[in-house]
Order: C-alpha cells, then sequence, then structure tokens
C-alpha cells in the first residue's frame, strides 16, 4: 500500500475546475494510475481512496492506493511541490490489539428513510445525511464495531472523538445525474478491537462515496 501527499498549487486552473466538480476530481486523480482491462472499475482495481484536507497554505490531497501512481500525469502546474509517496506497511503493522491510537476520516455517514418508515427491499428508502453531532459518532460508533475498533472515553465522558462537517461535494455524474455529499470529518483516537477487520478498512475505505473523497481512514500515533 501506498500514501501520496500531494501539496496543491489553488492557482491551479484544472485544480479549481476539480474543487467546483467532485467527479472532475476523481478522474483527475485516476489519471495517475494504469488502465484496468478486466472489466473491473478502476478504482477498486487500484485500491484508491483520497481526502482533501486544508492546510496553512491551501490544501493538501493525501491518495492512498495498492499501485504505485505516477503523479506525472497530473497537469502541469497543478502541484506545489513534488509527490511525496511512502509504503503503508509500518502503519499496518501498527496496528495491534488494545492499541490506542489517533485518526482522521472525512466519512459519507448517513442512514436510509423508507416510506412510511417501513424497510423495504435492499435498494429502497431514500439516504439522508447524519447533520447531528451525537447521530454522527453514533454511526461512526456502529462502523467500528464492524471495522475492528472502539471509541475510547475522554475526560468528559464522552467519546473522545470531534465530528465537524465539510463543504458539500458535489458533480455530474455521466449521464447527468448530481452528485450531492454532505461529509464529515472525524478527529480523534480509536483503540484497536480486532486487527485484521481494522487493516481491512485501513485497505478498503470506510463507508460510502469512496470515489468522491471519503472513507479514508488515516492513523498516527496518539496525541497527548
Amino acid at each position: 500500500m501506498y500514501l501520496s501527499k500531494l501539496m496543491i498549487n489553488v492557482t491551479s486552473r484544472e485544480f479549481r475546475r476539480d474543487y467546483a466538480d467532485v467527479q472532475d476530481m476523481h478522474r483527475t486523480i485516476m489519471s495517475a494510475f494504469p488502465q484496468v482491462s478486466d472489466g473491473r472499475p478502476a478504482r477498486q482495481a487500484h485500491g484508491v481512496l483520497w481526502r482533501l484536507d486544508e492546510s496553512a497554505g491551501g490544501f493538501v490531497l493525501y491518495v492512498q492506493s495498492r499501485t504505485r501512481p505516477d503523479w506525472s500525469k497530473l497537469p502541469e502546474g497543478y502541484l506545489a511541490a513534488p509527490a511525496q509517496v511512502r509504503d503503508l506497511a509500518p502503519v499496518l503493522d501498527a496496528v495491534t490489539p488494545g492499541r490506542k491510537l489517533a485518526f482522521r476520516l472525512v466519512a459519507n455517514a448517513t442512514r436510509t428513510i423508507h416510506p412510511d418508515g417501513v424497510p423495504g427491499q435492499r435498494g429502497q428508502g431514500k439516504r439522508v445525511p447524519h447533520r447531528h453531532p451525537d447521530k454522527q459518532i453514533e454511526w461512526l460508533a456502529a462502523q467500528g464495531a464492524r471495522h475492528g475498533f472502539v471509541l475510547p472515553l475522554a475526560a468528559n465522558g464522552q467519546p473522545d472523538v470531534a465530528p465537524s462537517p465539510r463543504p458539500i461535494l458535489r458533480g455530474d455524474r455521466r449521464g447527468g445525474k448530481p452528485i450531492v455529499i454532505e461529509p464529515v470529518r472525524y478527529d480523534g483516537h480509536l483503540v484497536v478491537t480486532d486487527p485484521d477487520a481494522l487493516r481491512a478498512a485501513l485497505t478498503l475505505g470506510v463507508g460510502r462515496a469512496k470515489a468522491y473523497g471519503c472513507g479514508l481512514l488515516s492513523l498516527a500515533p496518539p496525541r497527548g
């Protein structure tokens, strides 16, 4: 697994285009990876996840992948500094039972509303975002139960995580269907309960909208 850190040139016309349309951002990122000939979606074949973070100088784009990318394929002037690419093996090795780690995750935290409140067949119902912080934390705790981690309690007795809303992601899919995603960023700590499940979550991502800047889980030594 590889993690790329890309310092964005905010004056780039191509970046401004991508920032306005998340489908264009997805397309630009995927241009750094080889084409896939076996019929699989390219993002899944290369295990690509990405997240755009604000920084003091503008934006940093993090891209995780199974395939080493070729960032020379980006438009000229897209980056403000040479791309940094590192091996993620040390991070995966750090996932051990009971270990406490700091994390960041931008996720598409949603729930499904069914007509008349009655669950129907799979795929029916309308997906809507969780907008209240308590519900956003509940969503993440449920993801943790599936993906091998729990949220420890902070000194105030509440889960040690801070959810914050992110700008709405918009774009146009092929065929004209609009993309509208209301992501939430989580910063906090987790405790590993199932290393294999958490490594899978690190590799495959968490939640929906993985092609559009959601799902990339980043780990670091605990703060404080």
